[in-house]
C-alpha cells in the first residue's frame, strides 16, 4: 500500500483525489478537484463519533461497521471502483488520514482485487500545506497587477497569458456589483486551497512574473489572506486602456449575452430571462445609493422595458 506525502506532486499532475469523509465535511472545505465519495453519511458518522465519545474507538468501529454492510457497503465500494477504473493514480483521503480512508482502501483492495494510495494526514495535512504557500515568502515571482475598467478585456487578457492567476474564476465571481455567478461562490477555506494550489502550479512552471487582476482583497464574498494580498498590492500595476465603445461591447458580451444564456441553461427559456432580469434588478438595488436616485430609477425602468420586449419577441440575443 502506498502511502502519498508529496502534495506538491499531487497538485501538479492533477492526481484525482477521492474524499470519503462524511458530505457535511466536504461542504466546509476540500482538496482542489476532490469528489465526495463517503464512507460513512452524515448521520452515520455522528452516531459514530457519539460512540466514540462515550464508548471508546473499539466500540465506534464496530458500530461503522454494523452501519456500512451488506448493499450499502457494496454500492459505496462499486462507486470507488468506477470513479478509479477510469482515473489512474486516484488516491483517498479522509480527515487526518486515519481508520475511515483506511478502511476504504482495504475494502476497496479486496473487492477489486488492486491497490490503491492513501493520502498521508488526510485533508488537515494537505490543508496546512496549501495555507503555508499563501505565504508571500514561498512565491519567487514578481507580482504584476492588472488593472482597468470595467469592460476593458482584463479577463480575456489574463486567461491569454499562460503566467497568470484568475482570481476571479477561482472565487467564482466576477469582483463587480453585478458580477455573481448563478452557482454560489467557494467556502473560504475552498477558496483559500485553490488559490493555494494555482500558486502551486505557477511556481513549478518557474514563471518570472505572476500577473492577477486588480482585484483588492475582496472578491465578492471571499477574502484574500491579507499577508497575500499586501504582496499583491506592492506589485507594478499595469493598466489596460480600452475605447469606451469597446468596454460596453465586451460588458454587454459578458454579462447580458453570456449572463442570459447561463440562466436560460438553467432554467429554460422564459423562466431563465425572468431569473436574470430579477438578478440584475437586484444588483442595481445593491448600488442604488452610489447611482443615486435619478439614475436608479432610470435603470429599473429601462430593465423593465427590455424585460417586457424581449419576453414579447422572443429574441434571446437581444439584438
Amino acid at each position: 500500500m502506498s502511502i502519498v506525502q508529496d502534495f506538491q506532486t499531487v497538485i501538479v499532475r492533477n492526481l484525482p483525489l477521492i474524499d470519503v469523509r462524511a458530505p457535511v465535511e466536504f461542504e466546509k472545505g476540500a482538496l482542489p478537484g476532490a469528489v465526495n465519495l463517503p464512507i460513512l453519511d452524515d448521520e452515520e458518522r455522528r452516531l459514530v463519533e457519539i460512540c466514540h465519545k462515550q464508548k471508546g474507538g473499539a466500540e465506534a468501529v464496530e458500530l461503522a461497521r454494523s452501519l456500512v454492510k451488506g448493499s450499502k457497503k457494496k454500492q459505496r465500494i462499486d462507486s470507488w471502483i468506477e470513479y478509479a477504473a477510469s482515473r489512474p493514480g486516484t488516491i483517498f483521503y479522509c480527515a487526518r488520514g486515519g481508520r475511515r480512508s483506511e478502511f476504504a482502501r482495504d475494502w476497496y483492495s479486496k473487492t477489486s482485487g488492486q491497490d490503491i494510495s492513501r493520502l498521508h494526514g488526510g485533508y488537515k495535512a494537505f490543508r496546512n500545506f496549501l495555507i503555508s504557500r499563501l505565504d508571500p515568502a514561498t512565491i519567487s515571482a514578481r507580482p504584476v497587477i492588472l488593472g482597468g475598467r470595467t469592460g476593458s478585456g482584463k479577463t480575456i487578457l489574463l486567461n491569454g497569458l499562460e503566467h497568470s492567476i484568475d482570481l476571479e474564476a477561482i472565487a467564482n465571481h466576477r469582483g463587480s456589483s453585478f458580477g455573481r455567478f448563478l452557482t454560489n461562490q467557494p467556502t473560504q477555506a475552498d477558496f483559500e486551497n485553490r488559490l493555494s494550489a494555482e500558486l502551486v502550479k505557477h511556481g513549478h512552471r518557474q514563471h518570472k512574473h505572476l500577473i492577477v487582476e486588480d482585484e483588492g482583497r475582496h472578491i465578492g464574498k471571499r477574502f484574500i489572506p491579507k499577508p497575500l494580498g499586501n504582496f499583491f498590492a506592492e506589485a507594478r500595476l499595469v493598466v489596460l486602456e480600452t475605447p469606451l465603445i469597446e468596454r460596453a461591447r465586451i460588458t454587454f458580451d459578458e454579462y447580458v449575452i453570456g449572463g442570459q444564456q447561463v440562466y436560460m441553461s438553467r432554467y429554460g427559456g422564459g423562466e431563465g430571462l425572468l431569473a436574470w432580469y430579477s438578478a440584475m434588478e437586484e444588483s442595481g438595488n445593491r448600488i442604488a445609493r452610489r447611482l443615486g436616485g435619478k439614475n436608479h430609477k432610470r435603470m429599473k425602468k429601462m430593465l423593465t422595458a427590455a424585460r417586457r420586449e424581449q419576453l414579447e419577441t422572443g429574441d434571446p440575443s437581444l439584438n
